[in-house]
């Protein structure tokens, strides 16, 4: 961390321990700080927090307050540091250092497996199909995290099999590597009253829980007493003061009741923090194509998640319909890349196909490889960024660069063919295109009427 950063640091820690001191008083002087800091950068992201701290209408004013007074203040300085200083402010250059420099993709955030073991075995999870003797080791993840910090790299997402098997060396990896933000995608049954307490002792480990309806919906797929567990889990964190948020895949079969007003207002109720919605990927062999959402499945979600966000505080994001936000498929190392518990470097956590095992390589030799170029030279897919991904929206494209990179597939038990997946994608890829379309040019048309309406004001 160079000198300039290092102040910054120490002056956002600063400025959490004046607000802590009148917080109603404080956010807005804060929120000064944040406008003369900024230098004009990041214009309608301030003006957006500042409303939320000021209007008591706007929806995510109490969502403010929840943090600021439901969150231990530690926890939520060393967060806010270590997020917003080291991943976003000093990472990003670093990161576009590098990717000038060695001409590849270089990801904001890594995601990893731990382990393919899982405690639970749910129903349609291809992870549970994985292989559930695969490990890293705490050496080689350290050497990750080691690796993506030289590139700017201080994001790190746990995914499995259930990460949480190996609690005691994710809880070592937050203590050595203090100064970054790890989260894991859980289900949250193996979090108990030692695990929380470690967790406000490192502070910089946050849960993001698999739930997917209520009691019923989530013991079917899950085991009987799945549900009631995660709500004890929640009940441990919210005592501690912890931040933790939600994850919720949509299908064919359950997208009305995940994104209903009522299940939305219950996670607010438990004292959830933020929601991942992702779509269902047809991923292995044994996937049910059955369960990918219709178009007009598709187009309810997108527009009940982004009415529930500008009406609700809770804090949501949708995978596959918010890449519009982010150009398109961040996946093949542009914003992330997946290394499963065998080492294999795949360019998505949906896509498991590489050239590349961190076992007999770098990270950076990894980004080089033949697959991860693929994505480098090709990204977007796309022109319309409702249609971001090579696999779902673009199956031509992915069998056209597992052929020509030569990747193999990284199942170690069922191995499957581009081909084999990408088939089952075909059809769901035609009928979106007519809809995704029809919505593109209405966002379109929208964003130039807003923007006509601002030069008409000024």
């Amino acid at each position: 961390m160079n000198v300039s950063t290092r102040m910054k640091k120490l002056g956002i820690e600063q400025m959490f321990k004046y607000l802590y001191k009148n917080p109603d008083e404080n956010l807005h002087k804060l929120m000064d700080w944040a406008d003369k800091f900024s230098k004009g950068g990041f214009e309608t992201q301030r003006k957006m927090v500042r409303h939320a701290i000021e209007e008591p209408d706007d929806p995510y004013y109490p969502f403010v307050r929840h943090l600021i007074h439901d969150v231990d203040h530690d926890v939520l300085t060393t967060i806010v540091v270590n997020f917003f200083i080291n991943a976003v402010l000093a990472g990003w250059d670093t990161q576009e250092e590098a990717r000038r420099k060695y001409n590849c993709n270089i990801p904001w955030a890594i995601l990893l497996d731990p382990t393919s073991a899982c405690n639970l075995h749910c129903t349609g999870c291809w992870a549970a199909e994985y292989g559930n003797k695969l490990n890293l080791t705490f050496d080689e993840i350290d050497s990750i995290i080691c690796q993506g910090k030289k590139l700017g790299i201080y994001l790190y997402i746990y995914t499995g099999g259930e990460p949480l098997v190996r609690k005691a060396d994710l809880i070592r990896l937050c203590e050595k590597h203090d100064d970054c933000v790890f989260l894991s995608f859980t289900n949250a049954t193996l979090i108990d009253e030692q695990f929380a307490d470690e967790m406000l002792r490192v502070k910089n480990f946050v849960p993001s829980i698999s739930l997917e309806g209520g009691e019923e919906a989530t013991d079917g797929r899950r085991g009987k007493g799945t549900y009631r567990k995660v709500i004890h889990a929640m009940e441990l964190l919210h005592e501690r003061k912890l931040i933790y948020g939600i994850s919720s895949c949509y299908t064919s079969a359950n997208f009305d009741s995940i994104t209903s007003d009522e299940y939305y207002q219950n996670l607010i109720d438990l004292g959830a923090y933020f929601i991942w919605y992702f779509h269902y990927m047809p991923v292995g062999n044994d996937a049910a194509p059955e369960l990918l959402p219709s178009p007009e499945q598709r187009e309810t979600v997108y527009r009940r998640v982004r009415q529930l966000r500008a009406t609700k505080p809770l804090f949501a994001m949708d995978f596959q319909n918010d890449a519009e936000f982010v150009g398109g498929c961040v996946a093949g190392g542009r914003r992330y890349l997946h290394i499963n518990a065998n080492g294999d470097v795949d360019p998505c956590v949906f896509i498991h196909y590489s050239n590349a095992n961190i076992r007999e390589c770098t990270l950076l030799e990894a980004l080089q490889s033949p697959i991860f170029m693929a994505y480098h030279d090709n990204q977007p897919f796309n022109g319309n960024m409702l249609r971001p991904c090579p696999m779902l929206e673009n199956p031509d494209f992915l069998r056209k660069m597992v052929a020509e990179s030569g990747a193999h597939s990284t199942d170690p038990q069922s191995p499957e063919t581009a081909d084999h997946l990408c088939a089952k994608c075909d059809s769901y890829a035609a009928c979106w295109k007519t809809e995704a379309d029809r919505l593109w040019a209405e966002n379109r048309a929208a964003r130039e009427a807003k923007q006509n309406g601002t030069r008409r004001k000024a």
